[in-house]
């Protein structure tokens, strides 16, 4: 969480990561419901944490993954801006 409030900017990107993550989140989902159902009640703790954790942190890493690919191709994940773009003056 972030100590200050965020800008309007930074508050839309925080917006779009999280569309982002929930895209991510979404394929994962079935892993964590698959192992889950795989396991008898007896057997949620000790080594189905584990795997359950290992799961979570793969899809951390694949959330940050993906945020830092829109980064590096300096994509925005939002609307274009509505300022106009201005010819360099005349010489």
């Amino acid at each position: 969480m972030p100590d200050a409030p965020l800008t309007p900017d930074q508050q839309r990107e925080a917006d779009q990561f999280a569309a982002l993550f929930l895209r991510v989140a979404q394929r994962e989902a079935q892993r964590f419901g698959e192992l889950l159902a795989t396991r008898p009640d007896a057997q949620l703790l000790g080594p189905t944490e584990f795997d359950l954790r290992t799961l979570v942190h793969r899809l951390g890493a694949t959330a940050l993954e993906a945020a830092l690919e829109e980064r590096k191709k300096g994509a925005t994940l939002g609307p274009p801006s509505s300022v106009p773009i201005v010819d360099p003056m005349p010489t």
